[in-house]
């Protein structure tokens, strides 16, 4: 039996291959383009799309904000919300996810936005929950610095009971519309919620009206242990980072034994391995199109400032030609670290980064033409068990050319061979398609 599989995208309201011949020149600005993404993965049949973000301008790589912007390196980087909107008015089936940080946004104004947007989408809204995980981003929000990981995660945890709790206070038949008798909405189906908890107290209720899920879909990246836990908890799509199909599968188990140990459904929890195809007309043309991107210089400097970005560690400090001195640690993102530095392997920096291909989201190798790369993703489904995949594009920069090659050429590959969907079910909401299968 043929084991059908989600698909989303993960991209950023940055720049795209501005050098490239398949760029805009690095004026996305209006948003023109990445709606015309987001339409393209519709057509494609996709779940959902995810705009990553940060906030702050990165100096960790040399110890200057130098690289970053001038390759615009995680920066400039804009306001994934307004993307969001513009993208799903232009959309009719496709899930938008936008980050919200919790570092950032208070819980009501999470819970009144995510409320706001899906009833604005009709149901197709994702929330993306991250702690933010930079120094720099918390001296933006009037912090010295982070807490540590485990505290950030023990507040998320916190943060997300508080808008559930708003989410929940109304009822979703609070509003009656009764026109005859002049009430627009039942006061006794409408309650504070008086949460008071350790790091948050707000009083509510919300004051927008129950959406079409009456909470949006969360979606979470967790690799950590900690992080494991907070997304089996609360997550309904996980994005994982894994180093092979042994790996995606320890990963898939792991979190779907937490999600039975928090009394969830394993199966209500799709875990999405990211993935960056290399696709050619024929192998060797995509094996040499991905070895011509790997070695070159500004690849390998463009990698290096974005781990460092990533996990506030200088990676300009070390020799491109010998391995890393020590295992590196970081109240950052860990996961890329460790997926990163492959410590024990005995590789030089530059054969780490060589071996980051995709931009260090790549959990299979995916080189081949269409078919080849479809039928290894049916493959490793079958190993990993499931649930999906989220694609994304070298560097996390898109380009039309790439856009096209996936969903006019990877896509219906998978869809010929029955791995994913041709058509979205009827009034399914961003939650029931991805309960489908």
């Amino acid at each position: 039996m043929t084991r059908k599989f989600h698909l989303a995208f993960i991209f950023n309201f940055t720049p795209d291959d501005w050098q490239g011949p398949f760029g805009t020149g690095g004026s996305p600005w209006d948003g023109r383009f990445h709606t015309e993404v987001a339409q393209a993965l519709e057509r494609a049949c996709f779940d959902y799309v995810i705009v990553e973000d940060k906030l702050m301008v990165p100096e960790s790589y040399g110890g200057t904000s130098e690289a970053a912007l001038k390759q615009a390196m995680v920066v400039p980087k804009h306001d994934p919300v307004p993307l969001a909107v513009a993208m799903g008015l232009a959309t009719t089936r496709l899930g938008i996810v936008a980050t919200l940080s919790t570092l950032a946004y208070p819980p009501f104004m999470t819970a009144r936005l995510s409320s706001t947007m899906d009833s604005m989408l009709g149901g197709r809204f994702g929330w993306n929950i991250v702690t933010s995980a930079e120094d720099l981003a918390a001296q933006n929000f009037g912090l010295d610095k982070l807490p540590p990981r485990d505290v950030r995660y023990e507040m998320a945890d916190e943060y997300v009971d508080v808008v559930k709790e708003l989410f929940a206070s109304w009822d979703p038949d609070a509003v009656v519309l009764d026109r005859e008798n002049g009430v627009y909405a039942d006061h006794t189906k409408v309650r504070p919620i008086h949460f008071r908890g350790k790091y948050f107290s707000v009083r509510g209720p919300l004051n927008t009206v129950p959406s079409p899920q009456h909470r949006p879909a969360f979606v979470q990246a967790g690799a950590s242990p900690r992080g494991r836990a907070f997304a089996a908890r609360n997550a309904d799509s996980i994005i994982a980072i894994a180093s092979g199909p042994q790996s995606m599968k320890e990963f898939r188990d792991d979190v779907r034994r937490r999600a039975a140990e928090n009394g969830r459904d394993p199966d209500s929890v799709k875990v999405l391995f990211c993935v960056t195809p290399t696709l050619g007309e024929t192998e060797q043309d995509a094996r040499e199109k991905q070895a011509r991107m790997v070695s070159s210089p500004q690849f390998i400097q463009d990698i290096l400032a974005q781990v460092s970005a990533l996990t506030e560690i200088d990676f300009a400090q070390f020799d491109l030609d010998k391995p890393l001195p020590q295992k590196l640690t970081t109240n950052g993102e860990q996961g890329t670290l460790d997926k990163f530095q492959q410590w024990g392997s005995g590789k030089t920096l530059r054969e780490l980064v060589i071996d980051g291909a995709g931009g260090l989201v790549s959990s299979v190798d995916l080189v081949g033409t269409p078919d080849q790369v479809a039928e290894r993703m049916g493959e490793v489904m079958e190993e990993v068990g499931g649930d999906g995949f989220m694609i994304t594009t070298p560097l996390l920069r898109l380009n039309r050319r790439y856009i096209a090659e996936v969903t006019d050429g990877l896509v219906p590959a998978l869809q010929r061979r029955g791995l994913t969907r041709t058509a979205y079910t009827p009034g399914n909401t961003l939650r029931q398609n991805l309960a489908e299968f």
